[in-house]
């Protein structure tokens, strides 16, 4: 008995410094994202593009063992996202947090970020307050404002006088209608009318057909992706609404790949902004969708992109840092960083934490009876304008 007792005990003073050991040769990465419900392709696309770089790259930097640790919050749910981020970091030991398809969870697990001091990388959520919450925050997708904003300038200088706006009745919709009004009106366009529909609206012909009575040259769309491009495609195409006449513009889920399949030749024409298609033409690009392609038989989107560049900040930072994971170290390293990217060349502004990207405006065509996005304008080296303006 006395032999098994010792035996016992060696066994887990030798399990507690082998953990000891383990841990400083480990980087523990906490990724909080979408696994199922409504959002489960959002999540898996993000975790595409971080399992992606990876590969590439290996599952060791600068010496340290890159370990995931996955955690679902099964959507929007702040609750749940808090509690997996302070689960993370206290029973699971992770150095860094991860993911954040959504805005309410990144804001609720900003909270921990910032209590524990962990370096966290938001991978698609785009509300612009988000790396106000924690210092600790670097932000790899885009913001809502730096894409509309930059939407409303180009329809003022390109023609359209007058628009009607149309967004999801949440925090992401209302940020987006602010900042393209914001831009448009500056640029002097005039907004003729506006309307808020519930998230989870599964028919828009009503607010189609309102937005035609009002006869704009523009009618501006913001939806969160999954089912609904394709009811508003159905909306637009019942209503009778004339691309070449009226203007069809949205942000990039308005003219996703799964969006643009559900829609069909109702969406040849609809104008959307995006930092990020499978169709950009660069030589990194093509490399990377081929590798996506080979990988998971998809095209990646911006949600993927967003999930590999992230990585590759992570990464880059822990080169940096020589492998030092505490928060303070990472987000020091990750200030100022810049790189090409599959989208284009990309930085973290030092002051803001937040991505300066080239943000590309794309026309919806037929190309080789398939429909793609074709970018036709840019703007390089564009900052979130909200953060601009507070800083003024």
């Amino acid at each position: 008995m006395q032999k098994v007792l010792i035996g016992l005990a060696g066994l887990i003073l030798a399990t507690a410094f082998g953990g000891a050991a383990n841990a400083q040769d480990t980087v523990k990465i906490g990724i909080i994202n979408e696994y199922s419900g409504q959002f489960a392709d959002t999540g898996a696309q993000i975790d595409n593009g971080i399992k992606l770089y990876i590969k590439q790259h290996g599952d060791t930097v600068a010496g340290k063992k890159i370990e995931l640790i996955r955690k679902d919050t099964g959507g929007i749910a702040p609750d749940v996202s808090k509690r997996l981020a302070q689960e993370l970091i206290v029973r699971d030991h992770a150095d860094i947090l991860a993911g954040f398809s959504l805005t309410p969870n990144a804001l609720a697990a900003a909270d921990v970020s910032a209590e524990a001091k962990k370096f966290m990388v938001v991978m698609n959520a785009a509300t612009a307050i988000i790396t106000t919450k924690s210092p600790y925050i670097a932000r790899t997708s885009s913001t809502t404002a730096q894409l509309n904003y930059t939407l409303g300038v180009w329809a003022a200088k390109n023609g359209i006088k007058t628009v009607y706006t149309m967004v999801s009745d949440y925090g992401p919709g209302i940020d987006a209608e602010t900042w393209f009004q914001t831009g448009f009106k500056e640029g002097g366009g005039q907004v003729i009318g506006s309307v808020r529909f519930p998230v989870a609206n599964p028919d828009f012909s009503a607010f189609v057909q309102a937005a035609k009575d009002a006869h704009p040259d523009a009618i501006y769309i913001w939806i969160p992706g999954g089912a609904q491009p394709g009811a508003v495609g159905k909306a637009l195409a019942e209503r009778g609404i004339d691309v070449t006449k009226t203007k069809v513009l949205g942000q990039d889920a308005l003219g996703t790949e799964t969006a643009l399949k559900s829609m069909g030749s109702v969406a040849i024409g609809i104008i959307t902004v995006a930092d990020y298609d499978y169709n950009h033409n660069s030589p990194l690009n093509h490399e990377f969708v081929k590798a996506f392609n080979d990988e998971f038989h998809r095209n990646p989107d911006f949600f993927a992109v967003g999930g590999y560049d992230g990585t590759r900040l992570i990464y880059e930072a822990l080169k940096k840092t020589g492998g030092k994971a505490d928060g303070d170290s990472l987000i020091a390293a990750a200030k100022g960083m810049g790189w090409e990217s599959p989208r284009g060349p990309i930085s973290i502004d030092p002051e803001t934490r937040d991505i300066v990207q080239t943000v590309y405006i794309r026309r919806v065509e037929n190309v080789g009876d398939e429909l793609r996005n074709v970018e036709f304008d840019s703007f390089p080296n564009v900052k979130d304008p909200a953060k601009a303006r507070m800083a003024h």
